[in-house]
């Protein structure tokens, strides 16, 4: 075993030293590579650099540009929109990207209803194809920022001759993107290699080695010793301080629109009640959290829409035990009749700090002398399948942006599909229509106005409580060009480059 841990240091740290290879160092994971399955950060990043869509963000941009789709019209009531794909786009193996495959792919998708297809069911009627290169999608109603959700994948093309109608696929896509995935050892390393069939511009890197290491520790040892050229997602906030004082690393800071919250299971006692879930809230130390686990490199958040969005509101009260003890109580808790709860996290996918994380979190909650709390985990797959089903009350979750529109911090969240998918089963009509009247509005006044009332039912409510918003951080070798972390949060592979 260790001689087989000794080779593979020496292949990793050999390619670190060539210019023509990438090496990459994580420790996150990807869960499942399938656009129709896949809703975690990592693995749809993955699926960035080797898929594309109709549509794709300008680099460094919130733009909408085409991709496969070289243009589109949308019909006088806005409910169809027509697109015109272009005909040089194919698969790795040569299978044309065309109409048939469009609709395929989204019907599929849909039909399959995995986690993030309610981001098309809950707002696309049918689809059709019109001739070989055009392709149209129908809507149920106006929905202001719909291109913006095909530009999430989910909505992306698959293989036909891959992927199966009516069931996911558990391998590697066929690529159409600027990468294809040549190896692919689950939790240990995928390889991305430059994919020729692609129509757009190729990488600056001929090959990109992805290795997953399982803790923080060891992820920033591989930086410092050369073994990989970039540290990406995650190190730990200390050893982020420390780095920066490193001659021999860059340290790359930017805004980001990643939130962190808590879930309250809305189905399941006692986090059922909204008493409970509202005593939660004003028991939540943030600023503790801000600084103790991440020494400044998060913000607290009082809002589902992050803080440089328009429509964000602090509208969620800072910390009362004073207002938790009386609202335990009224919901017949006492000092000598305590609240118990479990408190979930998963320990690797948001990186090492979770722990710490979950303990300030305890630590709060048990300040009210009511509360009782036992933590406990699980890996990420696992914890996944738990609030899918239903089975953890309260646990932390994270989120990083599908599309650039404050609809998806609020839509995914609280319509009654997004909720079971975010494990809260909330249910609430009136919030959902006021959702879906700010949907179907272009004036972006009245959708705030609007947004403003869903996230006062959010304060009511409480099925989320925001916590921190994060900062965006990459660590190179001082060779690394071009990293750039760009609003969308799409990291790419393939603008990147090791002189």
């Amino acid at each position: 075993m260790k001689k087989v841990l000794l080779v593979l240091l020496l292949v990793v740290s050999i390619l670190a030293f060539s210019s023509k290879v990438l090496v990459v160092g994580t420790t996150d994971k990807i869960r499942t590579l399938d656009p129709a399955k896949c809703y975690d950060y990592f693995s749809s990043n993955i699926l960035q650099n080797v898929l594309t869509g109709l549509v794709d963000y300008e680099v460094n941009t919130s733009n909408l540009i085409p991709s496969l789709a070289e243009s589109w019209e949308v019909s006088p009531d806005s409910l169809v929109y027509t697109f015109h794909l272009r005909k040089d786009a194919k698969f790795e193996d040569g299978t044309a990207i065309d109409a048939s495959v469009m609709k395929y792919s989204i019907d599929r998708a849909m039909k399959l209803n995995g986690d993030p297809a309610f981001l098309l069911t809950d707002i696309v009627d049918s689809t059709k194809v019109v001739d070989k290169y055009t392709f149209q999608i129908k809507l149920k109603y106006p929905f202001s920022a719909f291109l913006s959700v095909l530009g999430y994948t989910v909505a992306w093309p698959v293989n036909p001759n891959l992927y199966p109608e009516n069931a996911f696929y558990e391998g590697a896509p066929s690529s159409s993107g600027p990468y294809k995935i040549t190896e692919w050892i689950r939790d240990v390393r995928i390889v991305l290699e430059k994919n020729d069939k692609y129509f757009g511009p190729a990488p600056k890197v001929d090959k990109v080695v992805i290795t997953f290491y399982e803790s923080a520790a060891t992820l920033r040892l591989a930086l410092e010793t050369g073994q990989i050229d970039i540290a990406f997602r995650h190190l730990d906030p200390r050893d982020i301080s420390d780095l920066e004082n490193n001659p021999n690393i860059n340290v790359i800071k930017g805004s980001s629109p990643q939130i962190r919250y808590l879930v309250l299971n809305t189905k399941q006692a006692p986090f059922s009640n909204p008493l409970v879930r509202k005593a939660i809230m004003y028991a939540v130390d943030r600023q503790r959290i801000v600084d103790d686990v991440f020494v400044g490199l998060a913000q607290p958040l009082y809002s589902m829409v992050p803080m440089g969005m328009w429509s964000h509101e602090d509208i969620f009260p800072k910390r009362n035990l004073r207002a938790a003890k009386r609202l335990l109580q009224q919901a017949g808790y006492w000092t000598d009749k305590p609240l118990t709860i479990d408190l979930w996290y998963s320990p690797t996918h948001y990186g090492t700090t979770e722990a710490d994380v979950a303990q300030v979190l305890k630590e709060s909650l048990e300040e009210t002398g009511i509360i009782k709390v036992n933590i406990k985990y699980a890996e990420w797959s696992t914890y996944v399948d738990y609030f899918l089903n239903g089975t953890m009350g309260l646990f932390l979750l994270g989120w990083y942006p599908d599309y650039i529109d404050p609809d998806d911090y609020l839509w995914p969240f609280l319509s009654v599909n997004g909720a079971k998918s975010m494990g809260s089963f909330y249910e609430n009509p009136t919030t959902e229509a006021i959702m879906k009247a700010a949907r179907v509005c272009v004036d972006q006044n009245t959708r705030s106005d609007l947004y403003d009332q869903v996230q006062n039912h959010l304060v009511v409510d409480v099925p989320n409580i925001p916590l921190w918003q994060g900062v965006a951080v990459v660590a190179t070798q001082k060779n690394i060009k071009g990293v750039l972390l760009e609003p969308t949060q799409i990291f790419r592979y393939y603008i990147i480059e090791k002189k």
